[in-house]
């Protein structure tokens, strides 16, 4: 399928439009523009529905199903009175010291997994990371085309560890427990980030916030993903893009297909499925709007996603004054 020529240069093309001042009401009210979800909650754990889980990016060729997260109606539903309540928590917590954040600057710890120092092994160039960090802020502020959200990302730290049981990276696995528990740093507020080969064609995977801190708490990515890398119309950092959007609290476009309340986001269009590379004058639902084809929470081409939208924005940072503000 072709690609949009308006897309293909989105990095330099967009011109902001700042939506900090409904951010900025809406953390102090505490709405929760709609939300949904594409990741799934253990069986008997409804305090926390995101305890272990994840969400993923598949890529084509790959296969939907193998998105480690696939969250039911009742598991959104979870999610998001779990989300209440946090947000209740926290404002009484916050009763009289200190308000909600408007704008944030997360502090990102990246883990490069490795089997040996070879490139083949995993061993990637400081300035694919130092690129990806670029167009995390680029996304997120809005730069590309999409609406400004109140995020920035800072490079703390790079640690490189060789490890040939952790590599590839499994999602789920033992070894991945083991990875995590021995290397996350920092707390809610600082993201993870652990790049390697990924199992199952996946292109990488993410942890929702939860009201209590533990070890599986970050991103997974796939190391050629990053801008630079030779993962092949997936290589411009958007999966990056992706999976920290899971880690901030949204959901797949595609999540609940037409009905119900989709993505729980009121102003990204209904999408039946996934969609992937670059497809043109998609509308696989009767509600009003074509599919959100260029929106970093679907799973399309690298060079076809370039925007968040307002509403995302906006729960993205209610759910970081809820679980992840100091």
């Amino acid at each position: 399928m072709g690609l949009r020529p308006n897309l293909l240069t989105r990095r330099t093309a967009g011109v902001a439009t700042s939506t900090l001042a409904l951010l900025v009401s809406t953390a102090a009210v505490g709405v929760v523009p709609a939300a949904s979800a594409f990741s799934a909650a253990p069986a008997g754990v409804c305090a926390e529905p995101a305890d272990t889980h994840a969400d993923a990016r598949v890529a084509k060729g790959g296969h939907a199903k193998l998105d480690p997260n696939h969250l039911t109606a009742k598991q959104v539903r979870e999610r998001e009175a779990d989300l209440a309540t946090a947000q209740r928590e926290r404002a009484n917590f916050r009763t009289g010291a200190v308000a909600p954040l408007a704008t944030v600057t997360i502090p990102v710890v990246v883990h490069v997994i490795q089997e040996n120092s070879t490139r083949a092994g995993g061993n990637i160039p400081d300035s694919l990371i130092n690129q990806q960090i670029t167009v995390l802020n680029q996304a997120y502020a809005g730069s590309t085309g999409g609406a400004a959200t109140a995020f920035s990302f800072q490079l703390t730290k790079i640690n490189r560890v060789t490890n040939a049981s952790w590599y590839p990276i499994v999602q789920g696995s033992s070894a991945e427990r083991s990875m995590k528990t021995s290397l996350r740093t920092g707390g809610k507020n600082t993201l993870n980030m652990y790049l390697g080969e990924l199992s199952d064609g996946l292109l990488g995977w993410a942890t929702f916030p939860k009201r209590t801190l533990d070890k599986m708490d970050g991103v997974v990515v796939l190391n050629e993903s990053l801008p630079g890398g030779t993962a092949t119309n997936y290589n411009q950092g958007d999966t990056g893009t992706h999976e920290i959007g899971h880690w901030l609290n949204l959901y797949h476009t595609f999540q609940g297909g037409c009905s119900g309340s989709g993505d729980s986001v009121s102003d990204t269009p209904a999408e039946a499925s996934p969609a992937y590379e670059c497809p043109t004058g998609r509308d696989t639902c009767s509600t009003a709007g074509k599919d959100p084809i260029t929106n970093f929470m679907d799973y399309t081409y690298d060079s076809c996603m370039y925007q968040f939208t307002a509403g995302q924005a906006s729960r993205m940072l209610t759910a970081w004054n809820a679980y992840r503000a100091a």
